[in-house]
């Protein structure tokens, strides 16, 4: 496996471009760090031609030019799913936090978080609490190496989340972090980069 000229960091439902900051500057990789914001959330403006999930794959494809990491949390691990499954030559390395992947987790004990999300952020766009599209046929043939990082605290993906994808992901490593919540990947960002160093490193031929 080679090693990756970008780093991609895709952010969660929220937006926040500064959510994997902490983890990147730890990061030892010499690779570019690239942080991707979604038009109409968090800090980013609207867009007029964002009117979906695909919109927001079809950016970070559009990045998928030279061999790189996707580096995702929560909603940015579904894109990150997608935009691998459209380029999986280009994508040599996932890393995915606290993300449902595109699976259907019902009856894993998940919390239903859109009504909450709907209720305290009402200027984000709606159509993405309604994307339920089940990738679980399709995760097999995503080979790359996929780094899994779950908090046994997160209310909104549980582990049982996090050990679901791993069965379908062919190359899957699951470190769960104790006592850690669906935000791990900002609030351990130390050992979160370490984990990320060691992930692609192993995996240099």
């Amino acid at each position: 496996m080679m090693m990756p000229d970008k780093l991609l960091f895709l952010p969660g439902a929220l937006g926040r471009m500064d959510f994997w900051r902490p983890a990147a500057g730890l990061i030892r990789c010499p690779a570019q760090s690239i942080h991707i914001g979604w038009p109409g959330f968090g800090p980013t403006p609207a867009e007029p031609d964002v009117n979906g999930i695909e919109d927001l794959v079809a950016r970070v494809v559009k990045q998928l030019d030279r061999p790189c990491a996707l580096i995702a949390q929560s909603m940015g691990g579904v894109v990150a799913i997608r935009a691998a499954l459209a380029r999986p030559e280009h994508v040599t390395h996932l890393v995915l936090a606290a993300t449902s992947g595109g699976l259907d987790i019902s009856g894993l004990g998940a919390q239903d978080w859109r009504e909450v999300v709907r209720k305290d952020f009402p200027t984000l766009p709606d159509w993405f609490l309604n994307d339920r599209q089940d990738l679980t046929g399709q995760l097999s043939q995503l080979r790359m190496p996929s780094l899994l990082l779950w908090g046994d605290a997160d209310a909104i993906s549980p582990v049982l989340v996090g050990q679901k994808l791993a069965q379908h992901l062919p190359r899957a490593d699951l470190h769960i972090f104790e006592g850690a919540d669906h935000d791990l990947a900002y609030t351990h960002a130390a050992e979160v980069a370490a984990l990320i160093d060691q992930h692609i490193c192993a995996t240099r031929t």
